[in-house]
């Protein structure tokens, strides 16, 4: 029954290299009962090592438990996974989030509907001591967490833990996808519902083929992202920086004022004056370019556009529309 059924949610994107291994590891997984494929605007041979792989199933008269979702362009992978869990949600008791670039063990998903029927909401694998990304990625990647965790209040993210492969409950699916604002941050959103969560360890490898698409900058903006989703501290620290600058400047001009009035004449520094107007301009520029930041979500929160759009949904070797 659909109640009891667990569904794989994956997204794809440019995985020509891997992603024929990757729904064969999944589908021979115990206990997973439906592969839905979420195809984010790929560029390469995916979509069609996709369909070739179950076109070849059915001519061999197996079943072909595959569902993808062929979405009209790249609308980035935070907007696919929202595709895939709208997808499933009210067609199966569970859904694993798993990226498709094989880095992330399939073969764990057995231990997390072992801990999910044992009555956890949420069973999220996180990464061990021994991951291989390189040092300068784990390292910046620790900062992060601690920068996040100090700046946020409501939610503590748990270092290692991620997106990359975790199972939710139908409850925790219903709770992700009622929540549509334009700047989603599923590391922050998950913890922040407040279902029971259970975490396994795994030490995730190095890719098999093909190349991230997540450069250093765009890792950035997704990290900014997740702070300015979840804390209005930004805005609080500009107000105390402009407010013990400006306390700064009053006491100066009441020494230059006292120097004056005691030995009868201003005191000289064309450079200094001009360090301290370019100084106050920056200030006043971040400043600014923070406030634009949370007035600009405003901005695309209230226009409510869709997420993404479904251009056709393949079903084994068949397309429905």
């Amino acid at each position: 029954m659909a109640s009891e059924q667990v569904w794989v949610v994956a997204a794809c994107f440019n995985e020509e290299a891997v992603i024929t291994r990757f729904i064969e590891r999944v589908l021979v997984v115990p206990g997973v009962d439906h592969l839905v494929l979420i195809d984010d605007g790929s560029r390469d041979a995916t979509v069609q090592q996709i369909r070739d792989f179950m076109t070849q199933r059915r001519s061999q008269g197996l079943l072909v438990p595959v569902t993808l979702l062929e979405l009209t362009r790249n609308f980035g992978k935070e907007a696919a996974m929202l595709a895939g869990l709208d997808h499933v949600r009210e067609r199966c008791a569970a859904a694993v989030l798993i990226d498709s670039d094989l880095q992330h063990p399939p073969e764990l998903i057995e231990a997390m509907v072992a801990e999910w029927r044992a009555g956890a909401e949420v069973v999220s694998a996180v990464r061990d001591d021994r991951d291989q990304e390189s040092r300068l990625k784990v390292l910046s990647a620790s900062w992060f967490y601690r920068v996040f965790n100090k700046m946020v209040d409501s939610i503590q993210l748990r270092e290692g833990a991620g997106d990359q492969l975790i199972l939710l409950d139908a409850a925790a699916v219903k709770a992700i996808t009622s929540m549509r604002e334009s700047s989603r941050f599923f590391k922050g959103l998950m913890p922040w519902t407040g279902y029971r969560a259970v975490a396994l360890p795994y030490q995730r490898v190095k890719r098999e083929a093909g190349s991230t698409s997540w450069s250093p900058l765009k890792l950035f903006g997704y990290a900014i992202d997740g702070i300015f989703s979840f804390s209005v501290l930004p805005l609080r620290v500009w107000t105390g920086l402009g407010l013990m600058v400006s306390s700064f400047s009053l006491l100066y001009a009441f020494v230059i004022a006292l120097r004056t009035l005691l030995f009868g004449r201003d005191v000289p520094g064309y450079a200094s004056l001009m360090g301290a107007v370019l100084f106050l301009g920056g200030i006043q520029l971040i400043g600014i370019g923070v406030l634009g930041d949370y007035i600009g979500r405003i901005y695309i929160d209230v226009k409510r556009r869709p997420h993404y759009f479904v251009r056709a949904v393949h079903q084994g070797s068949e397309l429905l529309r």
